[in-house]
C-alpha cells in the first residue's frame, strides 16, 4: 500500500516510491529505493522536499498514528505538469548554460550510481532514470547547444559516465531532427543513456589506460555492447530501442564493426544514430590517451569517413549540431578566431560568435560578441580552425570565463 507523508515523518527502514515535487529539487536520482542511510535522511529532511510517498508493503510504516492520505494510484512524478507538456520557451546558450550545469551534475551522479551497482552485482533500474531523460530534454528545448557544448568538456577520468549524458542529449536532439514521435525522442535518449552500460564490467584500469590498448585489452573492451545487452535483460528493459541501440552502436555501414559485423541494410535506424552520436561525443572529448578534436573539424573528418556511418542520419546529425557547432572555433574574414556561443535561428551559416585572438598579431584581443546573421556583423566565417595551431590550449577555460557571455 501507497501512503503520502510528511518529510518529517520519514525514518530509516522506509521504502521511499516516490518523491513529490521536481526531480532537480531533491538530493536523491533515483525515485524508489529503501532508505537505510542516515546521511540520505538527513539530506531528505533538509532538501526542499515536503512530502513522499511510502509503501508499506515494502519497507516500514509511519510511526505514529497521525492519519495519513492514501495513495490509490502511482502519481506522476512531479506535482505540476511533465516537463514534456510545459511551455517551453527558448532562452540564449549563456542562460541555458546556468541550468544545464546543474544537470549535468545530477546526471552524472545518476550514471555513476547506475554503474556501481552493476559492478555490485544490482539490477539495473532504468526506469529511475527516466526524469534524468526529460531533464535533459528540456534543456534542449530551451536551447539546443548550451548542455551539449558543456558536457563535450569532461574530464578525461570521467568520460566513461558522462560519455553516457552526452549521447542521450545528442540522441534527442539527432530523433527531433529526423521528425520522430515524441515518444520515440524519449526512448532514443534512454537508449543513449543506457548504449554504454556493459562498459562497467570492464575493469577500470582498461578503460583509463592513458596509453594503446593491447589486443587483449581492446578485444575485452569490445564485448561491452553484448554485455550491456544482456544487463538491460537482466534488468526487465524491454524497449526494443535501447536494446539495439545498446547492442549494435558499434556497427558500420560496410560491415566491419562489432559485435556481429552487421551491413547498411541490417542496422536498425536508431542503432546507425547511436554510432554516430557515439563517435560525435568520443571524438571530441579529452580522452586519457589523446585530446579532443574541435567540433567542426570532427564533423569534416567524420564526414569522409564515407564506409562508417549512415548518409541521411549523418546530414540530420549535421544539421542538429549545426554546421559550425556550439564550441567550435572558427576563422573570420578579418582574420580573428571567434568561439561559436550560439546558433542563429536565420542559417546555421551565420552562428553567434565571441571573438578573442588575432591571428595576424598572434595576441588575444578585447572580446566581443558577434551575432554573424546580422547586416551589420561586417564579417564572415572563412572555416573551422584548430586553436591548437595558434598555441591555444585552453578553450575550457574560454567557456568557464565569468565574463563570456556578457
Amino acid at each position: 500500500m501507497l501512503k503520502t507523508i510528511s518529510v518529517h515523518q520519514v525514518r530509516l527502514g522506509m521504502f521511499i516510491h516516490s518523491l513529490q515535487g521536481s526531480w532537480m529539487d531533491h538530493p536523491f536520482w533515483k525515485k524508489a529505493f529503501k532508505l537505510e542511510d542516515a546521511n540520505d535522511l538527513n539530506k531528505l529532511q533538509s532538501s526542499g522536499v515536503k512530502e513522499v510517498i511510502i509503501d508499506i508493503s515494502k519497507g516500514l510504516d509511519v510511526a505514529t498514528e497521525k492519519p495519513v492520505e492514501i495513495t490509490e494510484s502511482i502519481p506522476d512524478l512531479q506535482q505540476s505538469k511533465p516537463v514534456s507538456l510545459q511551455q517551453i520557451k527558448r532562452v540564449s546558450a549563456g542562460e541555458e548554460r546556468i541550468q544545464a550545469r546543474r544537470i549535468i551534475e545530477n546526471s552524472k551522479e545518476a550514471v555513476v550510481s547506475m554503474f556501481n551497482d552493476v559492478r555490485m552485482g544490482k539490477a539495473i533500474d532504468a526506469e529511475a532514470a527516466s526524469p534524468l531523460v526529460e531533464e535533459i530534454s528540456a534543456s534542449l528545448d530551451r536551447n539546443e547547444g548550451a548542455l551539449i557544448s558543456l558536457v563535450r568538456l569532461k574530464a578525461s577520468d570521467d568520460y566513461t559516465y558522462m560519455h553516457s549524458v552526452a549521447v542521450c542529449a545528442l540522441m534527442i536532439s539527432l530523433a527531433r531532427e529526423l521528425g520522430l514521435s515524441e515518444a520515440e525522442v524519449r526512448l532514443a535518449g534512454m537508449g543513449g543513456l543506457l548504449h554504454d552500460i556493459g562498459k562497467a564490467m570492464i575493469p577500470i584500469e582498461v578503460l583509463n589506460k592513458p596509453g594503446a590498448l593491447t589486443e587483449a585489452e581492446f578485444n575485452l573492451v569490445k564485448l561491452h555492447p553484448e554485455q550491456g545487452h544482456a544487463l538491460l535483460l537482466q534488468g526487465n528493459v524491454t524497449d526494443a530501442m535501447a536494446l539495439d541501440i545498446c547492442l549494435h552502436h558499434h556497427e558500420k555501414m560496410d560491415g566491419t564493426g562489432y559485435p556481429f559485423g552487421l551491413h547498411g541494410s541490417q542496422i536498425s535506424l536508431f542503432a546507425k544514430m547511436g554510432a554516430v552520436c557515439d563517435v560525435y561525443d568520443a571524438v571530441t572529448s579529452n580522452r586519457p590517451y589523446k585530446p579532443g578534436w574541435e567540433p567542426g573539424i570532427s564533423l569534416q573528418r567524420m564526414a569522409q569517413w564515407t564506409s562508417h556511418f549512415d548518409d541521411k542520419v549523418f546530414q540530420a546529425f549535421v544539421k542538429c549540431v549545426g554546421i559550425y557547432p556550439v564550441g567550435s572555433i572558427v576563422l573570420l574574414k578579418t582574420g580573428r578566431l571567434a568561439l561559436v556561443i550560439d546558433q542563429s535561428p536565420k542559417s546555421l551559416l551565420t552562428p553567434i560568435v565571441r571573438v578573442f585572438f588575432s591571428t595576424k598579431s598572434k595576441l588575444r584581443v578585447p572580446i566581443e560578441v558577434l551575432d554573424l546573421s546580422k547586416r551589420g556583423a561586417n564579417d564572415q566565417i572563412i572555416g573551422h580552425e584548430d586553436p591548437a595551431k595558434w598555441g591555444i590550449h585552453d578553450i575550457n577555460g574560454l567557456w568557464n570565463q565569468n565574463d563570456l557571455w556578457g
